[in-house]
């Protein structure tokens, strides 16, 4: 349902980049997996590779999950904002064109999470 405001509703968002001290915003979602149940809201280092995030960030916080030992991250299948996307290990997030708040959806094929089921 959406919602109308009945007066002109003016605010200064609180998370602009200009707000994370050099850092931004990334969410990572890995669908098939609700063991997490939403998207991880994760900070980076807009000038870190692809590969830091997967090993620095996103292996340790999938660590949970009985299906991240055998995640190859590096060579799954990824979307940057729903569309295809094909990271390269070693470039920076910023220079693959991952900005503050974009979505990140990772499909490791074969894993489908625990049992099979999604979760």
């Amino acid at each position: 349902m959406s919602v109308n405001a009945l007066y002109d509703y003016k605010f200064e968002p609180k998370d602009k980049v200009e707000n994370f001290h050099g850092m931004q915003l990334l969410y990572v979602y890995w669908p098939d997996h609700l063991l997490f149940c939403a998207p991880f809201a994760l900070l980076v280092q807009p000038d870190m590779t692809f590969r830091a995030l997967v090993d620095d960030i996103l292996k340790p916080a999938t660590v949970a999950h009985p299906d991240s030992a055998k995640a190859d991250f590096l060579n799954a299948e990824w979307l940057l904002n729903d569309e295809p996307f094909t990271p390269k290990a070693d470039a920076s997030l910023k220079d693959q064109g991952i900005d503050h708040k974009s979505m990140l959806t990772v499909t490791t094929p074969g894993l489908k999470g625990m049992a099979n089921a999604g979760y």
